[in-house]
């Protein structure tokens, strides 16, 4: 998620803290977005940003095509059976209007939603998204899971790899759909879930001895040293998204 939080863009300069709370509104307005006609300025806002943060067009690709999958095979059959106004039809197969009309809304929100969340956590490294996330006043305890579980993902993935190197030297092969194919990767699931529990209970284990769970005075100083640009980015980032909420009233 972080390999491009190195770049210098004006999302990079902007400090994380204000930053998470700005995004994050904006991806709450844009998931109670219900009207058609503010779907363009919602798109035109998330490419502006995405243009500003300087990500690659292939890091937000790489991104949406497993979880768009997902939500094609959710709203697919929605013009199908949502609505009356009949635009096309096959016998007793009807495309409708109002369930297209729905699926732009769904898959809009969708994009927009995944880009802005893309351009939250990849223009800052992931510890100081948790940091700004525990100011905000998530529980420590789930910064601390999610902190860890991102640093042994890699390292799981790593395993399985070597796993599956030693099953392919001894012949496995992974591309044929056998009943002895599958029950080989259903003992690779079961041994790195056996293993990675191992390996949290001596990581806890170490957190313990070396004083995890102990009471601390140490005050949290992220919001500390805000510059006013950051600031300014913050405002101007709820100004929009209050924009969406009076602009059905308008219009």
């Amino acid at each position: 998620m972080d390999r491009y939080a190195h770049l210098k863009s004006p999302v990079h300069r902007w400090q994380h803290p204000p930053k998470l709370l700005g995004l994050l509104s904006l991806i709450f307005t844009f998931a109670g977005v219900e009207r058609l006609q503010l779907l363009p300025l919602m798109v035109g806002v998330t490419a502006g940003l995405y243009a500003l943060s300087r990500l690659p067009f292939s890091f937000l690709w790489g991104h949406l095509r497993y979880p768009g999958l997902f939500i094609a095979g959710v709203v697919v059959f929605l013009p199908l059976v949502q609505g009356e106004t009949v635009i096309v039809q096959w016998g007793a197969v009807a495309v409708r209007w109002e369930g297209c009309l729905t699926v732009v809304l769904i898959v809009t929100r969708f994009v927009c939603i995944v880009t802005v969340s893309l351009v939250l956590f990849g223009t800052a490294p992931f510890v100081s998204s948790l940091k700004a996330m525990r100011s905000l006043g998530l529980p420590k305890l789930l910064v601390d899971m999610a902190l860890l579980t991102y640093r042994y993902l890699e390292e799981l993935a790593e395993m399985r790899l070597r796993m599956q190197r030693a099953m392919t030297l001894r012949g496995f092969r992974g591309d044929r759909l056998t009943k002895r194919n599958l029950e080989r990767l259903a003992d690779l699931v079961g041994t790195l879930l056996v293993r990675s529990y191992e390996q949290s209970q001596r990581v806890y284990q170490a957190m313990i001895l070396r004083g995890y769970g102990q009471p601390t005075t140490e005050q949290d100083q992220t919001w500390q040293g805000i510059h006013a640009y950051s600031w300014w980015g913050l405002v101007l980032t709820l100004v929009i998204a209050c924009s969406f909420w009076i602009a059905p009233l308008v219009l």
